[in-house]
């Protein structure tokens, strides 16, 4: 430890050297001001690592409260609203290109610099193509948040903007040409711990490289197939990719405040549960609740065909989520096993996963909660405890005002496990299940894949299932032909839709009288039309939103927009959104893709201190510097 911590202080007197300026000067400034022989390689890549991981600052407003909100793993109503700030967007965009991107293009610059004078190390070459494979993950970030980037910035000069398709080019075949060029073979490194990924383990670097050309792949698979194919099949086919757990880019989270904080420790964040994701996970894969609970958590499991409690007057009805209007009393007959791992039952105060947070407040004990009638006064009172419940975001209007059951208590959130709090102590860049994924949609898509699509499509979701400590469930689960609440069942050979309804049993809540009710699935019209829901990408793409719900929201959100899948519900619309105009209670039944956040926009600091910059991007972005104008490579309309 004496001999990193000498190290850092080298680096930290070497940088301020280097890049004494402000943040948007920095990316036109010369980063071998001092000479390449003052500084380390490997120094840069650590710092560039680290910072990526989000401090608290950076990772509640970017990963909570952008990314999750907007890829539907949290209930939060920013970029689902069309709503965006300009702070938060300030600090990322700079946090960005002052230590992301500048240490990681300083790591590889002086690496070339070395090679090219001849002051080199045994391990100096590998370092450098992993520099360069840290780099596209860098800038793939980016430019899948905003859009336009340069690709040669810190250069001395100032950068030139490039279109995002432009961006995509660079980074495939960067990737491809990095992981060529490393010699797994070499027996010299550097400090195991100034690589926080893999410990300067070649191999996975070589793994890493091409799952990411993998996924980089996919990304233009709906606008340049051809392209998206020949980068895939040679990455999927390569023999070197994370295909087990042990390979996994992931990176280890603490406590406190710093770097390696937890992104989602923050426990004024709730991390309610989405009903896009009580959508696809209730009734999915034929696995009981009585299946996965011990007995004494079994006292209000309801019927597979019951619905719930039925509140007109509570509930918002302006919203597409097929389950509006009913709030459900109890748990889930079926469910997938990975659902109450990730948002453990409310009222369940003797599972360890079960979130405490705030910890200054005792509003997680608090199930009951009141419905109001129009003057303010208590209706009734109900208890959220063992209860499953997710509704739409948006402004709910009068009904929500007198609706108090929508709190901390009683409505599922995320468990301790993913908050620091727990087993999880790791933050996944890129799990083994993708890569299966990705292989099952390539196999699904036509090309050439080193395992079948079935194959693939089973392991990633046992991959998934190991990782949760689920996989007892996992032979039922597989083989399931039942349909889930968004009308997708989970056997790869069973394509079969749903039919357009199925009757529901359900109780008035103001009554108690008994009814029944057509439940309809939810038409998603923005993937084929709103008329396909049990094909294979459907389920390929249920399976990395259940599989990845905490950790990767940024590529959740990228599925979302380059396929519409899977279901995301309308945000209610019993007042007018101000920041999402286009959405009204005339069209609320259907999707469109200007009703979900397409991108972050700019922050001003951009534009008011870069203004050629600005205009150049926006002018390669194709349209208005909107949250609401698509990427290159997603769907436009």
């Amino acid at each position: 430890m004496k001999k990193v911590l000498s190290k850092t202080l080298a680096l930290f007197c070497a940088t301020l050297l280097i890049f004494s300026c402000s943040d948007f000067e920095e990316i036109n400034k010369d980063p071998l001001a001092a000479t390449a022989e003052q500084v380390e390689v490997e120094f840069f890549i650590n710092n560039s690592i680290q910072a990526a991981q989000q401090n608290p600052h950076i990772a509640e407003r970017v990963f909570v409260l952008y990314w999750k909100d907007a890829s539907r793993t949290s209930r939060l109503g920013v970029l689902s609203q069309g709503r965006s700030n300009d702070g938060w967007t300030n600090d990322y965009f700079n946090g960005y290109i002052s230590k992301w991107l500048l240490n990681i293009t300083t790591a590889v610059t002086v690496a070339e610099e070395k090679i090219a004078t001849g002051n080199v190390k045994e391990y100096t070459e590998n370092v450098l193509q992993i520099a360069r494979i840290w780099r596209v993950y860098i800038m793939s970030e980016m430019t899948d948040g905003f859009g336009p980037i340069p690709i040669n910035g810190f250069q001395g000069e100032n950068p030139e903007y490039n279109s995002v398709e432009d961006v995509y080019m660079f980074m495939l075949a960067e990737l491809k040409d990095a992981v060529s060029k490393i010699d797994e073979t070499n027996t010299f490194k550097p400090d195991a711990d100034l690589d926080p990924a893999f410990g300067y383990d070649y191999a996975k670097w070589k793994k890493y490289g091409n799952s990411m050309r993998m996924r980089l792949a996919m990304r233009l698979s709906e606008v340049a197939p051809s392209v998206a194919q020949q980068h895939f099949e040679e990455a999927a086919n390569s023999g070197q990719i994370i295909a087990t757990s042990d390979d996994d880019m992931r990176i280890t989270e603490g406590g406190g405040w710093n770097n390696y904080t937890n992104v989602q420790s923050r426990q004024w964040n709730s991390h309610y549960m989405t009903a896009a994701y009580r959508n696809v996970v209730v009734g999915l894969g034929s696995v009981t609740s009585v299946d996965q609970l011990p007995v004494e958590d079994q006292i209000n499991i309801k019927p597979a065909n019951y619905m719930g409690l039925k509140f007109d007057d509570h509930f918002t009805q302006l919203t597409n989520d097929p389950a509006k209007g009913f709030w459900f009393d109890g748990l889930p007959n079926t469910i997938d096993p990975r659902a109450y791992k990730t948002f453990p039952i409310p009222g369940n105060l003797d599972d360890s996963n079960y979130s405490n947070f705030p910890t200054w407040s005792s509003a997680h004990t608090q199930s009951e909660r009141d419905l109001l009638d129009d003057a303010g006064d208590v209706l009734m009172t109900l208890d959220g405890a063992y209860t499953y419940n997710a509704f739409a975001a948006g402004d709910w209007g009068d009904v929500g005002a007198k609706n108090q059951l929508r709190s901390t208590g009683s409505y599922p959130r995320l468990g301790l496990d993913f908050r620091g709090g727990g087993k999880f102590t790791e933050r996944v860049f890129f799990p083994s299940w993708e890569t299966h994924f990705l292989i099952a949609e390539g196999a699904a898509r036509g090309w050439n894949t080193p395992i079948s699509g079935k194959v693939a499509y089973e392991t990633g979701i046992a991959e998934s299932f190991a990782y949760y400590g689920t996989s007892d469930h996992l032979a039922t689960y597989i083989a399931s032909e039942e349909y889930n609440n968004a009308g997708t069942s989970v056997s790869w050979d069973h394509t079969t839709e749903p039919p357009a309804s199925v009757t529901m049993d359900y109780i008035d809540g103001y009554t108690n009288a008994a009814g029944t009710v057509e439940y309809t699935y939810p038409v998603n019209t923005i993937y084929e039309g709103g008329n396909v829901r049990n094909d294979l990408l459907n389920k390929i793409i249920t399976q990395k939103f259940i599989a990845s719900n905490s950790w990767l929201p940024l590529e959740i959100w990228n599925d979302h927009r380059r396929l519409g899948l899977p279901f995301f519900e309308n945000p209610a619309v019993e007042n007018p959104l101000p920041d999402l105009p286009q959405l009204t209670a005339g069209n609320v039944m259907t999707n469109q893709v200007n009703f979900f956040g397409q991108r972050m926009k700019y922050p001003s600091s951009f534009e008011n201190n870069i203004p050629v910059g600005h205009a150049q991007a926006v002018d390669l972005l194709g349209g208005p510097d909107t949250v609401h104008t698509p990427l290159w490579w997603a769907k436009q309309n």
